[in-house]
């Protein structure tokens, strides 16, 4: 993990370019295919585009680069024998929802003197750092040295594999297996579709590489230029019949989520992913002109505060209110990231009357109109839910970040103990047959099926026999609420503000100005504490 206070991101830059040229010149690097080979019958049919040939570049029997031309082919995945099982070891020393809580997990863990890396082998984990914790004897001490000091959440992640897998292809009749490989296209155009047969495909443009990750299968990553990436990105986040001021808005945020955001996939050697744990990325496909005109009229502009870019979080819709940083997340609180009516004429005064108090916010839920994205079906919302779906919802959870409680029996009672201004369930306490399980922040999210966001209060089902059959969730907004609501954006671009004016309401006191070699792209959390 990366801590000291400026990133070596300056070195993708010379000073003699123009800001948009150090934008044309930043080279992402996007698993675009992130578990390849998780299946044995996992298959990906690479192909040029019409008057073009792919490239493939690899390291030969005797460590030489070997180059292979063809328009198309198959990558499967081969299981290779071992003389002796292959041990595949690491320490889980926390298991979150998000990356952002994640990395505030790890920064804590490393104030006590623990080396560790953040992965996503599903949900977001800190490991031990596994070349500093490099044999069993080292993690079984370290695992038995936290036991001993009260740690109850890290565990050892332990598997023996008969056979190690090969990425394989077959070309001239000859099949090689190998672990990395470089793919060109002559036209900087390559499809990738996923399956046998190809059930999805997408174009891509820039370079790909399979290459090995943490979980002992691989992924597939695109290097491609950061405004080239923008093509893929913008019109699946926004969509391109948006409202063009929102779609520019879009635009400078997902320049400035990338550029941010190049350590979170640091563990297995790439930088971002192509799915909503990131930014939705689809490549060349589905390209628009009113995206691709929205991001070069604001080519290279990135969104600052003090000299630093900014955390651009974004999300479908707000609900009516947007949530500060530590509503969701762990870390330090963002002074640009506020709790506030997501209204140019707010029908609450939040200061008045605190999204906190339970009545209040049930006020609140009920109003329906005077607020950005009010017309979107996810403005308000009612679920229901059987307490059998809701138990079988929490010990799919359970199970999935290995709760000591293992599976529950049944759930007896579910009660918001604790609740933002702002309105988000900070946290949501569920009493089982097994005791009480206190969920803090998205983590009520993702234990349940029914929230669209954590913008909810639930009322109690009950039957004829007067007992609990189960609870209704009823709420506003999708998503987490953080920073620009998309929906709250059109409305805003409806009335004629600019994306300029669209991001110093949702973003206040920040700076919209061209990529240079002076911003600083990420200060961890502990370095910002420290000024």
């Amino acid at each position: 993990m990366q801590t000291n206070a400026i990133l070596p991101f300056a070195l993708f830059f010379a000073a003699l370019f123009s800001p948009a040229t150090l934008a044309q010149e930043t080279t992402l690097q996007v698993g675009v295919v992130q578990r390849f080979g998780d299946e044995p019958t996992d298959v990906l049919t690479l192909s040029s585009s019409p008057g073009g040939a792919l490239t493939l570049t690899f390291l030969d029997g005797t460590g030489q680069p070997q180059t292979l031309t063809t328009n198309n082919v198959k990558l499967e995945i081969s299981a290779q024998p071992q003389r002796e099982p292959v041990l595949q070891e690491w320490i889980v020393l926390s298991d979150r929802a998000t990356f952002e809580t994640a990395e505030a997990t790890a920064q804590e863990w490393q104030k006590k003197g623990i080396e560790v890396e953040i992965t996503q082998p599903g949900r977001w984990q800190v490991w031990a750092k596994r070349d500093v914790y490099t044999t069993p004897l080292l993690r079984r001490l370290l695992l038995g040295n936290l036991k001993a000091q009260g740690e109850t959440e890290p565990y050892l992640q332990t598997q023996l594999l008969p056979a190690k897998p090969k990425v394989s292809f077959v070309l001239g009749g000859y099949r090689y297996n190998r672990d990395e490989i470089e793919i060109r296209a002559g036209n900087n155009a390559i499809r990738v579709g996923e399956g046998n047969p190809p059930q999805k495909s997408y174009l891509y443009g820039g370079s790909l590489k399979i290459q090995p990750n943490a979980y002992g299968n691989f992924t597939l990553v695109n290097r491609v230029p950061v405004e080239t990436y923008l093509r893929g990105v913008v019109p699946h986040e926004i969509g391109a019949s948006s409202p063009y001021a929102s779609i520019e808005a879009q635009a400078i945020l997902a320049r400035t989520y990338a550029l941010r955001n190049l350590r979170r996939f640091k563990a297995d050697n790439y930088q971002l992913c192509a799915t909503v744990h990131c930014q939705v990325y689809r490549g060349l496909s589905g390209t628009a002109a009113a995206t691709d005109r929205a991001i070069a009229n604001t080519q290279g502009q990135v969104l600052t505060y003090n000299g630093e870019l900014i955390d651009a979080l974004y999300s479908a819709n707000s609900g009516g209110v947007t949530a500060p940083f530590t509503d969701i997340w762990d870390g330090a609180e963002r002074p640009y990231l506020q709790g506030k009516i997501d209204s140019p004429q707010p029908p609450w005064d939040l200061s008045a009357q605190s999204l906190s108090d339970e009545t209040a916010f049930r006020r609140f839920i009920a109003l329906k109109e005077g607020f950005n994205g009010n017309s979107g079906n996810a403005f308000r919302w009612d679920k229901s839910r059987t307490l059998e779906e809701l138990t079988d919802d929490l010990n799919r959870y359970l199970q999935r970040i290995k709760h000591p409680f293992g599976t529950v029996n049944r759930i007896l009672k579910l009660e918001v103990t604790a609740r933002s201004p702002s309105g988000r369930i900070l946290t949501l306490t569920v009493q089982t047959d097994k005791g009480a399980i206190e969920l803090q922040k998205t983590e009520a999210r993702s234990a349940f099926e029914p929230p669209r966001s954590t913008l909810f209060y639930l009322d109690p089902i009950i039957g004829a026999d007067r007992t609990l059959k189960g609870y209704r969730f009823i709420g506003g907004g999708f998503g987490h609420g953080v920073g620009m609501s998309q929906y709250g954006s059109y409305n805003l671009a409806n009335l004629g503000w600019t994306s300029r004016k669209i991001l110093a309401f949702y973003y206040p006191e920040t700076q919209l100005e061209p990529l240079s070699e002076s911003i600083i792209f990420y200060r961890s959390d502990g370095e910002r504490t420290k000024e």
